[in-house]
């Protein structure tokens, strides 16, 4: 292995955008405006992790499995996020809706906001870009359809920054690729 194979993403970023937006077709293609980025994240929870299942047939003649088969595929996409906002806020709890409040009175008091988050058998899905840089190397990680699917778990205490905790499972369909990859890393050329 050669040390130039190495990546270490020293920049990522990640935007969100409603399901059947036109994803970039490459790795340093500029994000449509139709692409909302997330903003600020902790520079540690950027994580991914796929869940294949598998289904195994016994032998009484052998201690290992004579045979697999994968039954099931999976995918989810975790980050946490420094950013409040409407969009970030729609994002973790799977939806919802944010409206301004403007109350009476003389003077008229500050508008606030009011968060509420979606019924049961509301959520919404998003789609997602995934975006890692090392230098002049860059990776895009394309999610045309997923969906905030767990519980939401805050800490919010005074000695630190509260977090916004996305949870994506990604969602197939027979239309498209679940997720897939674009990078410009010459060690994937096949010729």
């Amino acid at each position: 292995m050669a040390t130039t194979d190495l990546f270490v993403p020293t920049l990522s970023r990640v935007w969100l955008a409603p399901v059947g937006t036109t994803a970039p077709a490459g790795p340093t293609i500029a994000m449509a405006e139709t692409w909302k980025d997330v903003g600020h994240f902790t520079p540690d929870s950027l994580n991914w992790e796929t869940s294949p299942e598998f289904e195994e047939a016994s032998s009484a003649q052998s201690d290992y499995p004579i045979a697999s088969w994968q039954t099931s595929d999976g995918a989810t996409l975790e980050v946490d996020l420094y950013e409040w906002t409407p969009d970030n806020f729609k994002a973790v709890f799977g939806g919802g809706v944010v409206t301004k409040i403007t109350p009476s009175g003389d003077p008229a008091p500050p508008p606030y906001y009011k968060f509420t988050p979606p019924a049961v058998g509301g959520r919404s899905e998003v789609s997602v870009v995934v975006e890692l840089v090392n230098g002049n190397r860059h990776m895009r990680r394309i999610i045309p359809r997923a969906q905030q699917v767990e519980g939401v778990t805050q800490s919010l205490n005074k000695t630190e920054p509260s977090t916004l905790p996305l949870r994506l499972k990604v969602l197939g369909s027979d239309l498209a690729d679940p997720w897939y990859d674009f990078n410009d890393f010459d060690v994937f050329d096949p010729s």
